[in-house]
């Protein structure tokens, strides 16, 4: 995956995005200490004109603490750690000095609390608890350890979850579980793509009951304090129930593209005929005519796309198709997950 400055400015002018938190991905030259990315980093946030937010991304292995500081210095913003690309612990000792440094400076720490992690609530609870100072950001809900997370920092001033999942349910869950207070929208570009980046945390957050102000600090508002390095507010109550129900038609149609979802992702063929079934499925006629119709053209388009993969030889423009009919399904699955819930 490449990540491309041109384009992320156009997706951000395009749906009137206008500033982001941006740092590097685990790059082919990332060693020693990601010192050549997080300098690439930092010169297209001042390209940027300060739409881009600079965070340093540290390995804990190769001078952690000297890059961070490096990089703090010429203007970052924040640090970005990856447990499961730079293989380490939540409990590593070497975390701790990574913290104490981030409280001193008054800076956010982003880490990753997404797929392909042990439990980490209770660890990352020791060094919230030991550096206070230091705000956190979870990645992608915490869906590595939802339900302990929120149980240590739901309704924690500091502690914040991003919204960067791809399944609605998913936001439903920690969204009755954390404030409002500390939710932030986030893309993952440039693996999470628009439209469904905006739609999936307005669809789930209207669902959960947010109003219009909890929206707002959702898109804008509680990231903007961070930036500026204003205290985060006191969390209020949660939004949304612990329970979920939908329409039969709409739960079956996401339990097909929930099957689909993991053949587009290794860009196998539709063998099982999943896309087909949620097709006919979006013929049930149970109310909901319009979404039934916008489901319906959206796996149209994705099925098409997804028949074309094997003809396509070259393996830039066939992971490119099997991203649009992955995009296509995930828009139909939110649509699916949240009509008439």
């Amino acid at each position: 995956m490449t990540g491309e400055f041109d384009e992320l400015f156009r997706v951000m002018d395009r749906y009137g995005i206008s500033r982001a938190f941006m740092f590097c991905m685990d790059e082919p030259d990332r060693h020693p200490a990601f010192r050549a990315p997080n300098d690439r980093t930092l010169a297209q946030a001042r390209r940027s004109g300060e739409r881009l937010i600079p965070f340093v991304r540290l390995d804990l292995g190769e001078d952690p603490i000297e890059e961070a500081t490096r990089c703090l210095d010429l203007g970052a913003r924040g640090i970005k750690l990856h447990p499961r690309a730079q293989r380490f612990l939540l409990n590593d000792e070497r975390l701790a000095p990574v913290f104490a440094l981030a409280a001193e400076r008054r800076v956010p720490i982003l880490i990753h609390g997404g797929r392909g992690l042990p439990p980490i609530a209770d660890s990352l609870a020791r060094l919230v608890d030991a550096y206070p100072e230091a705000q956190l950001i979870i990645a992608h809900a915490g869906i590595a350890d939802l339900g302990e997370l929120a149980a240590r920092f739901g309704g924690k001033a500091g502690v914040f979850f991003d919204t960067s999942v791809w399944s609605p349910i998913d936001l439903l869950s920690l969204f009755h579980l954390v404030a409002p207070e500390q939710v932030l929208y986030a893309s993952d570009y440039p693996y999470g793509q628009q439209p469904s980046s905006l739609l999936i945390s307005l669809r789930t957050g209207r669902l959960a009951g947010f109003g219009e102000e909890h929206v707002r600090a959702m898109l804008w508002g509680n990231a903007s304090r961070i930036a500026e390095g204003e205290p985060p507010l006191e969390p209020s109550p949660p939004r949304g129930g612990g329970t979920f129900s939908q329409p039969m038609a709409f739960a079956r149609i996401h339990q097909y593209l929930s099957m689909a979802t993991p053949l587009l992702w290794t860009r196998q063929a539709d063998t099982i005929g999943v896309l087909g079934l949620a097709l006919n499925a979006t013929a049930d006629r149970d109310g909901h005519a319009e979404e039934r119709e916008q489901i319906r053209e959206l796996l149209e388009g994705a099925r098409d796309v997804w028949r074309l993969l094997p003809e396509i030889d070259d393996e830039r423009e066939q992971r490119a198709a099997s991203r649009v009919a992955f995009r296509l399904v995930h828009l139909a699955d939110i649509l699916a997950v949240t009509t008439g819930a």
